[in-house]
């Protein structure tokens, strides 16, 4: 809203409740912000006028005033043309104009104190935020109202549920100075999703949002998905523990494959299967601008775990892959080996606690025998035990262009064979870090931290 510019009714606040015809509105729950608008009481200025001015009406005089007020001749209806505050139609009643004083604002907000005066410009939707607070009956977050002005918000475990997230989307629809924001945990579910999609669709400031353990399962993940084709300044997106499986996996492959800005997703602790896996390889196959995404901690194997690594192999941005805690097993080990043969773009992977035994092991090393992006492998908890570590260690040591620079073997028991070829192997590879036993490497682990973090 620009300083100086009348305004109507419905540029008060983006949508959240809808005006159901009846006096003083009625609160209405639908969704996303555009979906569910949030009612607001007819304004208490009628059409007649004492002395050229407006006057104010009472709301229980204001119905019976607009029935017999359509059977007469307005004789002010030309001046209120020529002034802008309104049109003449052909017999229907005109849309009422209010502005909003900014001086009238408190937490209690009070709509009937509307008077037609001009509101400045609130780049912070400050005064957005109260009204919606007020129309959907939540409490305001004095922490939110606090810093509105900061380019970064921590709101985790602040139980705003589906009401408080809807009113905290209307303020952020117009809010230019937040860029970083953390919604964990809010208990949010589909529709606080849904209304957090809507103003991302419109908000051109946020690049980086985390709205992980909200509970949005497939609802939140289809509204989620539509604002992806739309947005272009978001780069970082947390949707880890959502209850996300298969369907919500369909409504987000398209996302995935068309949006070209999203740089980091998390996608942890979901529950995706083998169907899922399928889905998303094919679009990572076709996505061209992910750097970073996490998918540990799901249920991806057999036929998903294929497919997916198929299409980490026809992937050309992709720089850190997690896929720890899954299902790979040997399938998934043997498609990842012919991944490292086509993929030259991948450098951190981990593959921790996937049961990939000897032989999966074995295949993957045949892999990495040719891979010379790899820089950081993790592959810790598997049972492939020391002949499978030594295996992919000799691997390393054939390749002359190999780029490793740390495998983590934590938690696996190697042999004397092993120790004696990492002893030969850090001859010619000083800078090489191998943890193994369940004994850390400093710097080994001060590089996995730093390819893990979105």
């Amino acid at each position: 809203m620009v300083a100086g510019k009348k305004v109507t009714r419905e540029s008060i606040l983006p949508p959240v409740c809808e005006d159901n015809g009846e006096e003083g509105g009625k609160e209405e729950d639908l969704g996303g912000i555009a979906s569910r608008p949030v009612s607001r009481p007819r304004s208490v200025y009628s059409r007649g006028s004492v002395d050229g001015q407006r006057v104010p009406r009472s709301p229980r005089q204001h119905q019976s005033i607009r029935t017999a007020q359509q059977d007469e001749d307005y004789t002010h209806e030309e001046d209120e043309v020529e002034e802008g505050r309104g049109l003449p139609g052909d017999g229907q009643q005109q849309e009422e104009e209010c502005v909003l004083a900014d001086q009238d604002f408190d937490i209690d907000l009070e709509l009937s104190r509307f008077h037609n005066e001009k509101q400045a410009y609130d780049p912070t939707g400050q005064s957005r935020y109260k009204e919606a607070c007020k129309m959907l009956n939540v409490i305001p977050v004095s922490y939110f109202l606090r810093n509105m002005k900061q380019s970064e918000i921590n709101m985790m475990h602040y139980g705003l549920g589906s009401q408080g997230s809807k009113a905290l989307a209307v303020s952020l629809v117009t809010n230019t100075s937040i860029l970083k924001l953390n919604l964990r945990d809010n208990c949010m579910e589909g529709m606080g999703a849904a209304a957090i999609a809507d103003m991302l669709k419109e908000n051109c400031y946020i690049t980086e949002i985390d709205l992980s353990e909200n509970r949005m399962g497939e609802y939140g993940a289809r509204a989620l998905s539509s604002m992806l084709l739309e947005n272009t300044t978001l780069f970082s997106l947390n949707l880890s523990g959502n209850h996300l499986d298969e369907r919500a996996a369909r409504h987000l492959s398209p996302a995935l494959i068309g949006n070209q800005k999203l740089q980091h997703l998390d996608l942890s602790h979901n529950r995706f299967a083998d169907m899922a896996g399928e889905i998303l390889g094919a679009a990572i196959a076709e996505n061209t601008g992910m750097k970073s995404l996490n998918l540990a901690w799901n249920c991806i194997r057999g036929k998903g775990a294929i497919a997916f690594a198929e299409g980490l192999g026809g992937n050309i941005f992709l720089r850190t892959l997690d896929l720890s805690y899954n299902g790979l097993g040997k399938e998934g080990a043997v498609a990842l080996e012919e991944a490292l043969k086509n993929n030259n773009t991948l450098e951190d992977l981990n593959i921790s606690n996937n049961r990939i035994p000897f032989e999966g092991a074995v295949h993957f090393a045949l892999g990495l025998k040719v891979n010379t992006t790899l820089r950081i492998l993790k592959m810790s908890r598997n049972p492939m035990q020391s002949a499978g570590c030594f295996a992919i260690l000799k691997s390393v040591q054939a390749n002359p262009e190999s780029a490793v620079e740390c495998l983590d073997f934590s938690d696996i028991c190697v042999d004397q064979e092993f120790k004696d070829l990492l002893n030969s192997t850090k001859e010619t590879l000083p800078n090489l870090q191998v943890n193994h036993s369940g004994k850390k490497d400093l710097e080994c682990i001060k590089h996995s931290g730093q390819s893990i973090g979105m």
